[in-house]
């Protein structure tokens, strides 16, 4: 399936899921994108339809910013798309309040002030919000605890929030499992072993627009994912083995000797 006759509003555009996503949705000459990002270098090439805008999505002011353009550049906001983020890959032996803080501001104030700006836009019109959450917000794994913690939050956000969401408002949560782009260059500038397993981003999007489509209320690229979640419930030992070997990696890579 593919999205037609679509207004979008789509952070986090200029790389990653968010780019294949973008190229699917503008391949769509009857929709209309507004594609949202810090850097926009590779938001090019495509037709009249995308509209880049840069900037960084952090703050309240900037996504103040974003619906004041949205409104000025599109007939209508049929979807906006909060999937802006990045990661961070360490062991959190540091005191750093400012470090936690910038990547909340992203992954999580972010997306639900967006919601609530979004919320109060519609005024009652039928619109559709979309959060990419991730599949390490429903299980943390060694290395990523900041960046999960914060996933964690957006899934509890859209729990709560699918208790409170007025009837105009479809809500669909992406959660991809590690996704082959640059989020592990972002997430540590030294090398580190991928977790298990990785999925390529191609295949995350065609799977989030398909759902965008259908108006799902949860979208799981990873059919692996979900058979492990049920598998670890059944068999913790199973979990306890999966969680060692991705701890062996953040040892590894805190001796300064991955296996690459």
């Amino acid at each position: 399936m593919m999205l037609k006759n679509r207004n979008v509003v789509l952070t986090g555009a200029g790389s990653g899921i968010g780019l294949e996503v973008l190229k699917l949705l503008a391949a769509e000459p009857t929709n209309k994108i507004l594609a949202v990002d810090k850097d926009t270098a590779r938001i090019t090439g495509f037709g009249d339809n995308v509209i880049p805008m840069e900037i960084d999505i952090s703050s309240k002011e900037a996504v103040d910013a974003v619906f004041d353009y949205a409104v000025e550049a599109l007939p209508f906001i049929d979807i906006f798309y909060a999937n802006a983020g990045y990661p961070y890959y360490e062991a959190v032996d540091y005191v750093d309040w400012d470090r936690t803080a910038r990547l909340f501001e992203t992954n999580v104030f972010s997306p639900i002030y967006s919601y609530e700006k979004y919320r109060d836009y519609l005024h009652g019109r039928d619109g559709h919000f979309a959060i990419t959450v991730s599949a390490i917000g429903k299980m943390a794994i060694p290395g990523y605890t900041i960046y999960s913690a914060s996933k964690f939050a957006m899934h509890g956000f859209q729990e709560g929030i699918r208790y409170e969401l007025p009837k105009n408002i479809k809500l669909t949560c992406l959660y991809p499992i590690a996704t082959n782009t640059g989020f592990f260059k972002a997430a540590n500038p030294k090398p580190f072993e991928k977790p298990f397993p990785v999925q390529q981003p191609e295949l995350v999007a065609r799977k989030m627009v398909d759902g965008l489509e259908k108006g799902a209320k949860f979208v799981n690229p990873s059919g692996l994912f979900t058979l492990s979640g049920v598998l670890f419930a059944v068999l913790p030992p199973v979990k306890a083995v999966y969680v060692k070997l991705e701890k062996n990696k953040l040892t590894r890579f805190l001796a300064g000797k991955p296996r690459l």
